[in-house]
Formats: C-alpha cells, sequence, structure tokens
C-alpha cells in the first residue's frame, strides 16, 4: 500500500505526544487514516508530493494511447501554468501516479482540480463517457458517470530515499501489472525521460523558472521560543481539508 509509512506515522505521534524531534516532525506530515473521507493536505514546506488518483469505480477510462496521451498533454500545460517541476509520473489504464513539487501558482489541489476537469471536458466532447444508469435511473435522460474518484491521496515526499522509492515503485507499475516486460517499454512514464535522456511530452525535473523559496528560523528545542517557530526552515504547514 502506497501511503501505510503515513498511516504508521500519524499512529505513532497519537499514541506517544511527548516522543523527540522526529516524532514532532513526523505528527506536521501526519495523514488522516479516513480514505477518501477526511483526508487532509499539508502544504507550504516545499516538499514533494505523491498523488495518486483513480478513475471512477476503477473503470478503465485511460486504457487507451489517445487517452493517455491527451492526460500527459493535459498535465504539461498544467505544469507550465502553475510552475510546478514533475519529477515522475506513470498513467495507467484506470490511475495514475504523480511525484511534483508544490507550484508557485496555487497548490497541488488546485493543479489536481484544473487536470482532472479538463481531462474530463475533453472525453465528454468526444461523447465517450460511461453512463451512470444505477444512481441516475429515475431519469429519463442519465447523466454521464464521473470519470474521476472523488479527491486523490497526498504523500508528502521529504527524503531522497522516499523519492527514489516512490519512483521506482511508479516506473515498475505496468510491468507489475503485465502491461510490459520492461519499464521503457511503457511509453506513458518518466521511467524514459531518466533511463535516456528523452523529452517525454511532460518534462521531467526541468525548471524554467526560479524558485522563489524565503528561509526562516529554525526552531531549537529547548529554546525560550522554540514554540514559536517553525520546526523546519521552510515555513509553517498549511493543512487544506479539500480540493
Amino acid at each position: 500500500m502506497p501511503h501505510s509509512f503515513a498511516f504508521c506515522a500519524n499512529e505513532w505521534v497519537r499514541h506517544n505526544p511527548t516522543e523527540s524531534r522526529v516524532t514532532v516532525k513526523l505528527k506536521f506530515r501526519a495523514y488522516s487514516n479516513g480514505m477518501t473521507k477526511g483526508l487532509h493536505r499539508y502544504y507550504g514546506n516545499h516538499d514533494l508530493h505523491f498523488i495518486t488518483c483513480s478513475c471512477y469505480h476503477r473503470q478503465p477510462q485511460l486504457d487507451t494511447a489517445k487517452r493517455r496521451d491527451l492526460f500527459l498533454s493535459i498535465l504539461e500545460e498544467a505544469r507550465q501554468k502553475y510552475r510546478c517541476v514533475v519529477h515522475g509520473y506513470v498513467v495507467m489504464p484506470e490511475h495514475f501516479h504523480l511525484l511534483m513539487t508544490e507550484p508557485e501558482v496555487g497548490d497541488p489541489s488546485v493543479v489536481m482540480k484544473v487536470l482532472k476537469e479538463r481531462f474530463t471536458r475533453k472525453l465528454r466532447t468526444e461523447g465517450a463517457p460511461l453512463i451512470a444508469s444505477f444512481a441516475m435511473s429515475g431519469l429519463s435522460c442519465p447523466e454521464p458517470a464521473p470519470v474521476w474518484q472523488k479527491r486523490f491521496y497526498d504523500f508528502n515526499v521529504w527524503t531522497e530515499q522516499k523519492e527514489i522509492e516512490k519512483l521506482r515503485y511508479m516506473h515498475r507499475n505496468p510491468v507489475k501489472r503485465g502491461l510490459v516486460d520492461r519499464p521503457e517499454h511503457w511509453e506513458w512514464s518518466s521511467f524514459r525521460s531518466y533511463l535516456f535522456g528523452e523529452t517525454g511530452p511532460v518534462r521531467v525535473r526541468f525548471q524554467e523558472w526560479p524558485m522563489e523559496i524565503k528561509a526562516r528560523p529554525v526552531a531549537t528545542f529547548g529554546e525560550p521560543n522554540a514554540a514559536n517557530l517553525p520546526v523546519i526552515r521552510s515555513g509553517p504547514l498549511i493543512r487544506k481539508e479539500r480540493e
């Protein structure tokens, strides 16, 4: 499970409220254990974000090359518009994973909202969406089914080791699912950008603008005013409960 680490960190902090500095750091990054209901977002720390989003009821809305290409073109447009750096991605038939920085414009929730809505509109203009007859059976003209599950999973990545772990997980996903024999054979991931230095449909680890990161004082445990200072250099975390 990609988010078991966050769950364990949350439980550890809950049962050990007076632990060390490392535990306090985990507390800042603790995730809700209520699946999509009660998810919390923690922004403002300049962490990477490992995002997972599934299609509605795991329907394979991304099961064709044309749709996956469309999705990646929209992702690249969003990357440029909101000024974020994509570290990795993979698009599967019924879900996708994305490893990205926090954007300079908006936040990851804004990027995800735009990405999902634009892709949905494109599909519906093609007359492609499924019909949710089970949900709208009382109407003579049933509405199209949602393309995406509500919300998304977001795991804060703040170490190089965890970043490598998430990249490996993403790039091996198509092989594990039996879609291809080798990661480089799947065209809709960032693996070829790392292996061959290719410029794919989404620019990976590429930045066209200077990041404006403001350094803040670091709290040292034991200092009289430590409670009023951020624990880490990049500033206070923002808790966001909705997309």
